[in-house]
């Protein structure tokens, strides 16, 4: 199952690799194509000194870390898995049924949106239903953001990205006109040197432009899937009677509560008189205290 996930989201991967290898591949053959022009590439890099190459790694280290990030996004936000439908038709199952402590398990039992969202409000269930509905909202609020905050990271590197680039451009434009005032001026290995040092910057924004188209696309996704998810726990709750329920403790301490059905010691006090004798005769007592006739209390 996981690798076909992954395969799903093979074109994303192939998209990336493009975007951010195309113009060294490019600056590659200019340089005279096949295994001297990467060479020259790799040259240029670590011949421009611990700063260049310092940029150049972090540059690699923010396009696996974006890799990651895309791929993660592909497997996880999707409808099914934050709201699997098997596990939907258990819950409806069991909470239909009145066995909300066995919801309770299975919901601690499985990872997932609408799992940790109806955990958390199953476990305030005989508080009453505003006090569920306030769990519900805040544990959904919570999900929902942790989903977010992992999507937000790819407008994190879309943003930086190009500045890690420019830096490593900066960098080596400082070395350049180093070595050229030392040497004396030569218009064609200065252009040669701006063209090598740009490759940075170019890198960078190859990097961004995936990221960003990454981080809308996956942004809406993961506001369609959590809308769903919403809409499911609230079918899975609505039609539970509240009122009947009323001090039952969901979760690892817990207790059914007072029986259902009303079933309570109730107090009998009243008393009548006997239609033979007239005398007074307590309710259910059975025959007549005074004058022994035979009383009948279905009546």
């Amino acid at each position: 199952m996981k690798s076909s996930r992954l395969f799903r989201s093979l074109p994303l991967v192939l998209l990336f690799l493009a975007l951010t290898f195309l113009p060294v591949l490019s600056f590659a053959e200019e340089e005279g194509g096949g295994e001297a022009g990467s060479h020259s590439v790799m040259h240029m890099i670590l011949s421009g000194g611990a700063g260049v190459v310092a940029v150049w790694v972090v540059i690699l280290i923010t396009s696996m870390i974006m890799l990651t990030l895309i791929i993660q996004n592909v497997i996880e936000l999707r409808v099914s898995k934050l709201a699997p439908p098997a596990l939907i038709d258990v819950l409806r199952q069991q909470i239909s049924s009145g066995n909300y402590q066995e919801a309770w398990v299975t919901c601690g039992a499985n990872k997932n949106y609408v799992a940790n969202v109806l955990k958390a409000g199953l476990y305030r269930l005989g508080q009453g239903k505003t006090s569920m509905e306030d769990a519900l909202t805040t544990q959904a609020l919570r999900e929902a953001s942790l989903l977010r905050t992992r999507n937000s990271y790819l407008s994190v590197i879309g943003v930086v990205a190009p500045m890690i680039g420019l830096l490593g451009t900066v960098i080596g434009m400082m070395g350049a006109f180093a070595v050229l005032s030392g040497s004396g001026f030569d218009p064609r290995a200065l252009s040669g040197k701006i063209g090598e040092v740009l490759l940075a910057t170019a890198t960078g924004i190859g990097i961004a432009i995936p990221a960003f188209v990454s981080y809308y696309l996956f942004r809406n996704i993961s506001q369609t899937c959590i809308v769903h998810a919403d809409d499911v726990v609230s079918a899975l709750v609505e039609d539970i009677n509240h009122d009947e329920i009323h001090g039952m403790k969901i979760g690892e301490n817990f207790s059914p509560g007072a029986p259902l059905g009303g079933a309570r010691k109730m107090s009998v006090a009243f008393s009548t008189a006997c239609p033979v004798c007239n005398g007074g005769v307590e309710a259910g007592v059975n025959p007549c205290p005074h004058c022994g006739s035979t009383l009948d209390w279905a009546a």
